[in-house]
């Protein structure tokens, strides 16, 4: 650093991301007095998947171990007992501190307004979601952040993406935060490359958090809102952390069959929906006994064979005990927009939703690296396992990202000297790429990933990935190395994570929850050996000679 540069910004947390688990990480780290930078992509609170979330937030009503078996249920028996006890036993205690006292979010009461009214979804044994119509992650997202606006020692830095995370010999100081205005989503859209500037900012922090959601960007169906391409987990798996489960990708059986798709929540089928082909037959029953409230996985495979067999799978509202558009206001209305007759039955189709693995972390959401955490979709906490329960996403991001608040304002200050390292450095040495480079690649990687590694998956099929990734990962990396351009970034990510999913993907030869292979010979594939955790390196390293 020479004696004219201008001093670096310093923070004691900088988190990345601003949905529910990035914003209870910031108000956590504040409330225990740290000095708090948010950098988020998003420029409105619609940017950020929190946003999206429809169903509600499960909670324990009282009976933590009815939750905890429900969780542990959906998940095949594979997730983590020990964090799914974390989630139930702090689950009352953070949506009673976080969303009723401090952000009186306006929860839904019961026909005669005396109590709260407790939905049930799907894989759920009782009815324990609260919810604000199908709307929820609005009621809870939008307050929060106004709320921390009004927080003294929390500064938000909005339409602002992380490029790299800034380390130092296994621990990480900060990262490297973008500042420019993009159109944002370009990487992922129909734009093209943000116009090049010098290299970001980088800015220090004793700890980091990453909060940066899912990869629905890397589909061609999500119900992701744009400029979901897994920047945490790609800038963490670049520098070194251990990811794991990243082969189990939900997709959520309801979303609208047409154009500009829509969620319908699992809330709608438990208040009586029912799913019909196009035979007009009500198929679920034949596939598991708890039919439409099956788990997620079982619903979206039974949706997309049924799609497959009779053309056509519709979501029946007539068994609704009042009028859809009374039950569900903002849903009717989404219908009404695309000229859809819910009365005749809402044509739905699985989309990819969820990300149910991540960058690895314990139950304070700290990784494998010094000084970096990661909570909400980005993050693999243990709780989901192979496949994620309705409505413990929120719960899940607001529980864990209370506890990675806290644990990172705890930590000791480096010290300017000790916190203050070199940054990445970044070229701008080579011309501006055509606008349509972005784009096409994007078309590249979604068809791949859509085809591949998608709802079911045949070994041929991933092996056929994992070379078609590689190449494209090659390309991306040596544009990355000679321009410095926001949606290249984001396109970098997109294909490190692409490649971590499709290698999981066929060293799983296990068919478990949401992860489904789909052999030619009714058998279980046989792919080889490897830890998930590995396939960050690999996917971090261009491969030579493609």
């Amino acid at each position: 650093m020479s004696g004219d540069a201008p001093s670096p910004r310093v923070a004691d947390v900088l988190v990345v991301g601003s949905g529910i688990a990035g914003c209870a990480a910031a108000l956590a780290a504040a409330r225990a007095g740290a000095d708090v930078l948010v950098a988020t992509k998003a420029e409105k609170p619609a940017d950020a998947s929190s946003d999206w979330a429809q169903g509600g937030i499960a909670t324990t009503r009282g009976r933590p171990e009815s939750l905890k078996e429900d969780v542990l249920d959906a998940s095949a028996g594979t997730a983590d007992e020990a964090a799914v006890d974390v989630l139930v036993e702090e689950a009352s205690a953070a949506v009673m501190d976080v969303l009723v006292d401090a952000l009186n979010v306006p929860f839904d009461t019961d026909e005669d307004g005396t109590g709260l009214d407790y939905a049930r979804e799907a894989a759920h044994s009782e009815e324990r979601i609260l919810h604000v119509d199908a709307a929820t992650g609005q009621h809870v997202l939008r307050p929060f952040l106004s709320h921390l606006e009004g927080v003294e020692n929390v500064e938000v830095l909005e339409d602002t993406a992380a490029l790299d995370l800034v380390t130092d010999e296994g621990r990480v100081h900060g990262a490297v935060l973008d500042r420019r205005a993009s159109a944002h989503g370009d990487a992922g859209g129909d734009g093209g490359l943000a116009p090049r500037a010098p290299a970001g900012e980088a800015v220090y922090a004793d700890a980091t958090v990453l909060a940066t959601g899912g990869i629905g960007d890397l589909f061609e169906t999500s119900t992701n809102p744009p400029g979901s391409t897994g920047d945490g987990i790609a800038m963490a798996a670049l520098a070194g952390a251990d990811v794991a489960d990243m082969e189990y990708v939900q997709f959520h059986p309801t979303a609208f069959d047409g154009e500009d798709s829509f969620l319908l929540s699992e809330a709608v089928r438990g208040e009586g929906a029912v799913l019909r082909n196009a035979d007009g037959e009500r198929f679920m029953p034949a596939y598991h006994p708890d039919a439409e409230l099956a788990p997620r996985d079982v619903v979206a495979r039974a949706v997309a064979a049924e799609r497959e067999a009779t053309g056509a799978v519709r979501l029946d509202v007539s068994p609704l005990a009042e009028p859809f558009d009374a039950a569900f206001p903002g849903l009717a209305a989404e219908c009404e927009a695309r000229g859809v007759d819910w009365e005749s039955g809402i044509p739905v189709r699985p989309c990819e939703h969820f990300l149910c693995g991540g960058v690895d972390v314990d139950h304070a959401g700290r990784t494998s690296l010094d000084r970096l955490y990661a909570v909400g979709e980005c993050a693999r906490t243990g709780v989901h396992g192979a496949n994620r329960l309705a409505s413990t996403s929120l719960l899940e991001g607001l529980v864990w990202g209370l506890r990675a608040g806290r644990d990172a304002a705890d930590r000791e200050p480096l010290g300017a000297e000790a916190l203050v390292v070199e940054p990445p450095e970044y070229r701008n040495s080579d011309p501006d790429l055509p606008e349509r480079f972005a784009r096409e690649k994007f078309r590249r990687l979604r068809r791949v990933t859509s085809e591949c590694v998608g709802l079911r998956r045949d070994p041929t099929e991933l092996a056929r990935a994992q070379p078609a990734l590689r190449r494209l990962k090659g390309e991306v990396d040596a544009y990355v190395r000679t321009r410095t351009a926001r949606s290249l970034f984001e396109l970098r990510n997109a294909t490190v994570v692409a490649l971590i999913v499709a290698k999981a993907a066929a060293e799983n030869d296990e068919s478990v929850g949401c992860h489904y292979r789909v052999d030619a010979d009714g058998e279980d594939g046989e792919t080889g050996d490897g830890e998930a955790e590995d396939d960050a390196e690999t996917a971090a390293t261009p491969p030579e000679a493609e």
